[in-house]
């Protein structure tokens, strides 16, 4: 491909106004996303960090490793919103519609296995959530793919999945009577500090996914 012929394309591209058009390589991108979905569910980032311990200001004999954090992670939220950026709002929602219907009725890609009860998990919300999750992410970047936008699509995109998770959860837990203990822990587990750390990765997601469009757009 020329210079001249790339460069109106990448015009094009930078004003976000285009997306990937329906062909072969289209769908087996879809399909791919779809994959990488299910290997972000059983993959975890055991991310390390400083951290100031709850004993620094009482006089407690405090050793390195106390003011060391260690955080496991499971970057589903952050793929979710990499697909959104990456595909778009049409084919970001193909992929995860794939996912989510792989998992309830051919094979068992969810966390915890798969099948049409796992709609009774508690956690089940969190993955229903990631339809309109890519559905406002990819809506927000299609106005432009600048920071600020990426920003907002970032913390829309997140905070959808968590709220919708946690109200998914509340209502099982209802059905099933669970005290207020248990709720939340449950929250604080699965909602809690976790929130930030997807807001985080969310973001970095983002950006990769931007500089991945432009390769696949150039070439597809």
């Amino acid at each position: 491909m020329t210079e001249e012929a790339v460069k109106p394309r990448v015009k094009t591209i930078r004003s976000d106004k285009s997306g990937l058009k329906f062909s072969i390589s289209s769908v087996l991108l879809i399909i791919f996303c779809s994959f990488l979905l299910v290997v972000s569910t059983f993959l975890q980032l055991n991310i390390i960090h400083f951290s100031i311990p709850a004993g620094m200001f009482s006089g407690a004999d405090l050793k390195i490793q106390d003011y060391i954090h260690t955080f496991s992670l499971i970057p589903q939220v952050p793929a979710v919103l990499f697909i959104a950026a990456l595909l778009g709002r049409k084919f970001g929602l193909a992929s995860v519609l794939i996912y989510i219907l792989a998992g309830l009725f051919v094979i068992p890609v969810f966390a915890l296995g798969g099948g049409w009860k796992y709609i009774g998990e508690y956690g089940f919300g969190y993955i229903l959530a990631y339809l309109p999750a890519v559905f406002l992410t990819g809506t927000i970047l299609k106005r432009g793919f600048t920071y600020k936008n990426a920003l907002k699509a970032v913390f829309v995109g997140v905070l959808t999945i968590h709220i919708i998770g946690i109200l998914y959860m509340l209502v099982i837990a209802g059905i099933r009577h669970e005290g207020w203990t248990f709720i939340s822990g449950w929250i604080a587990a699965q909602s809690g500090v976790k929130i930030l750390y997807d807001f985080i990765f969310s973001f970095l997601s983002v950006l990769v996914a931007k500089y991945a469009r432009l390769v696949l757009w150039l070439y597809m």
